[in-house]
């Protein structure tokens, strides 16, 4: 496994999707630096607000891309037979992948982290807001957040990966079931206060709701930007229970993969 993970760690490193991606975040890091100055009266606030977003978009981005090129396109070029002639099990393959992606996933969110905290100090230029940042503890646990979110999203991707013969497919599927679970938590507080109204839309929709929110975690509670922005700080419970619904998801998936894998026949 530790092998598995080293060498996954090198080829994530190498690859021309991180460098693309890892590019893609800096320049919304920028983005969010020039977009402090359309506020007047909150140019921090709007800076960290959108670098959140960035950084959000571009961890995904690049959980799904490692899954791509780790486990994905090796399975499309049968590269991965030549890790499974040593004698480990495949679901030690899974699991040096995965953990390979979590720490180029958690490098990758300091380094953006830093970034970001960079842009956001120098757009204040002295200036004293109304909304004082927190730019501490909220603010690395909002990235970590970010961080766990991704992560739910590269095992659903593996787990993809580990069954599918079509490589583009756990990077198409993982880009909707990212968008799905991050959407859940709002169109489940639409419905629940009506809909504005539409009581059709309501009867219609929640059954479909209550389905998926069986299938697909709310995503939208890993996001925590308001405590750093606002010192809006969650309740401990909240959070402790987000994340323990995260990991257990996680370790579902993988487990899910590893078992589907376990069956694969490759030719």
């Amino acid at each position: 496994m530790r092998e598995f993970a080293l060498s996954g760690l090198r080829s994530g490193l190498r690859g021309k999707s991180f460098q693309a991606v890892f590019i893609l975040g800096v320049l919304m890091i920028g983005i969010a630096y020039l977009s402090g100055f359309f506020s007047p009266r909150q140019p921090q606030t709007v800076a960290l607000d959108v670098g959140f977003s960035g950084i959000r978009f571009s961890l995904v981005l690049l959980n799904l891309f490692w899954v791509q090129e780790l486990v994905a396109r090796e399975i499309d070029r049968r590269v991965i037979l030549f890790s499974l002639a040593y004698p480990v099990s495949r679901g030690a393959f899974l699991a040096g992948r995965f953990a390979a992606i979590l720490l180029l996933s958690m490098l990758a969110a300091v380094v953006l982290g830093l970034l970001l905290l960079l842009a956001v100090v120098l757009v204040g230029g002295g200036y004293s807001q109304e909304f004082t940042l927190a730019l501490g503890v909220p603010f690395w646990s909002a990235i970590a957040g970010f961080t766990i979110d991704a992560a739910v999203v590269a095992a659903f991707a593996l787990c993809i990966a580990a069954l599918s013969t079509v490589s583009v497919l756990p990077l198409a599927l993982g880009a909707a079931f990212a968008v799905a679970g991050k959407a859940l938590g709002a169109t489940i507080a639409y419905l629940s206060q009506g809909a504005d109204g539409n009581e059709e839309l309501v009867a219609s929709f929640n059954p479909v709701v209550d389905l998926v929110k069986w299938l697909v975690p709310d995503l939208s509670r890993l996001d925590w930007r308001e405590w750093a922005m606002y010192q809006l700080a969650p309740a401990a419970a909240e959070v402790l229970w987000t994340v323990v619904m995260a990991v257990a998801y996680m370790v579902l998936l993988l487990v899910g993969a590893s078992l589907l894998f376990a069956r694969r026949e490759f030719s």
